[in-house]
């Protein structure tokens, strides 16, 4: 008889950790994970849950064709549930719209009964939401916010906490920004009050579970429980086979009645840039605040030849940079490069993890649109990545020749690398990406595509690449809600790897 184990997922996001559980497959080719609570308070992210709890209630190769039809607009999403109504109720039983912290405890509770009701083996999993936790987050709302400290995003952790004394699971896992490991509040380290929650969750609610507790370990460190710091906790994903210099805390709970001392991450060097991303197809940026058109972005990139720094290349230590340049634009004359809102289709494989990427994905390449950017900033585009071509590295603002510089108050201190110095910041194709943050979703600068030729910061499904979401995994809502959805999760395939782990501990467990 198969075993399967329930996945609880809190501040689901667009669902990260839940795909690389609900993905994970045994060595017997079984799928122990089955997700049966997603609980989201972003409409745009519930959508986007949604649709991907739809879409796994087929087995692979059995897709329906109206599925492909919604991909490619020629059927609303609503025609394509009523007429699978079995598939969209369950999905919709699994996810749940639900402000944690707003909405009553006694609703939360209750759908996660009806889930583990009699099941002994599960897992909970979340991360609450970081914004007061990570320090780019914290520097602006000091300046914004003077409630700073009093904040409720200090504490949100505390309805995962609740959820934790309350259901007692075999095992958790929590995850959260690398700032909290600096992050204080009224002169305390926040993580050090959190550890301590998470080891004894009754004493911080009205749980009547007195006496109950979880042991703590790192996915990447065999540190005894109790020798375990703060900063055992971090993981680095790029040293897990994961695209991107991406750092976050991961925290593992054993319930004390429990007697196992899990498995660790096993590192796996990360792919690059390129071979990420470098098979999807090639399209252009469109342009904003004018009349785009073809001919228009040609015509606005060819403009370069006129500046006088590009003239005297030779002399003012551009010389490579402008031979790449004038490589791109002669590829950029002799093409007629897409936008990316027409329907596009695969040509090329995937030179990494191709069976995670599209084995289960449609012809249908989806979100993967440009963003427009004005001419001023297609010229710096064209730059900044001839410059990383060229030079192996991303220009810094100290690089740019005057004229391309932005017309900001500050930015002679970018020039002087005091701050914001690599305001526009090309993935080198050859190296894996920086972090994808949520910060995609208001400013491209800093996730510049490394191809002269298309002159872009890089599309949604591109971070999502980089984020290791499989091809056929779609995200709803605006295209900015898709890059803040995109940019808030945790790496599926980190995830997946996670997901081992929390396997071998369920299994080995005699309740």
């Amino acid at each position: 008889m198969k075993e399967y184990y329930p996945l609880i997922d809190l501040f689901a996001g667009a669902g990260g950790l839940g795909e690389g559980f609900s993905s994970f497959v045994t060595a017997k080719n079984q799928n122990p994970f089955k997700i049966a609570l997603s609980i989201e308070k972003d409409p745009d992210a519930c959508s986007t849950l949604l649709l991907r709890s739809f879409y796994k209630k087929f087995e692979n190769g059995t897709i329906p064709e109206e599925y492909c039809q919604y991909l490619s607009g020629n059927l609303t999403r609503e025609e394509l549930f009523k007429l699978y109504p079995k598939e969209s109720s369950k999905a919709a039983a699994e996810v749940k719209c639900i402000e944690l912290g707003k909405t009553s405890y006694k609703e939360t509770k209750s759908q996660i009964n009806k889930c583990i009701s009699g099941i002994k083996k599960w897992v909970l999993v979340g991360g609450p939401p970081c914004q007061a936790y990570s320090m780019v987050g914290r520097s602006r709302m000091k300046n914004t916010n003077p409630d700073f400290e009093n904040d409720e995003r200090h504490f949100l952790y505390l309805e995962y906490l609740k959820i934790l004394a309350d259901f007692t699971p075999p095992v958790f896992v929590m995850e959260n920004v690398q700032g909290l490991l600096t992050a204080k509040h009224l002169g305390n380290r926040i993580v050090e009050k959190i550890l301590s929650d998470l080891r004894n969750p009754h004493q911080s609610t009205n749980s009547p579970l007195k006496g109950f507790g979880y042991r703590l370990f790192s996915f990447c460190t065999a540190v005894q429980p109790k020798e375990c710091e703060p900063e055992n906790f971090l993981v680095q994903a790029e040293k897990f086979g994961i695209p991107q210099a991406r750092h976050r805390l991961l925290i593992l709970g054993i319930r004390n009645d429990i007697d196992i001392t899990p498995s660790i991450l096993r590192p796996t060097p990360a792919p690059t840039v390129k071979q990420v991303i470098g098979d999807l197809p090639r399209i252009r940026s469109a342009l904003s605040k004018e009349v785009d058109s073809l001919i228009q972005w040609k015509s606005a990139l060819a403009s370069i030849r006129k500046e006088n720094w590009y003239i005297k290349s030779n002399v003012n230590g551009f010389k490579q940079t402008v031979n790449r340049i004038d490589e791109a634009l002669s590829i950029i004359g002799s093409e007629d490069l897409l936008l990316g809102e027409e329907v596009l289709k695969y040509s090329k494989k995937p030179k990494v993890y191709e069976e995670w990427y599209r084995s289960d994905s449609a012809d249908i390449i989806i979100n993967h649109t440009s963003r427009s950017h004005m001419r001023s900033d297609l010229l710096r585009y064209l730059f900044t990545s001839s410059y990383a071509a060229a030079s192996k590295k991303s220009a810094c603002l100290c690089d740019f020749p005057e004229s391309l510089l932005p017309i900001h108050k500050n930015i002679q201190h970018g020039v002087n690398e005091v701050f914001f110095s690599d305001r526009f910041k090309v993935q080198l194709g050859d190296k894996p990406s920086a972090t994808i943050t949520s910060h995609i979703a208001k400013d491209g600068h800093y996730f510049i595509h490394y191809d002269p030729t298309q002159c872009r910061s890089l599309t949604v499904r591109e971070a999502a690449r980089i984020q290791t979401f499989p091809d056929s995994y779609k995200f709803e809502g605006t295209r900015t809600s898709q890059y803040r959805q995109v940019g808030n999760a945790v790496p599926p395939l980190l995830s997946y790897q996670i997901a081992e782990i929390i396997y071998d501990i369920l299994h080995r467990i005699r309740l």
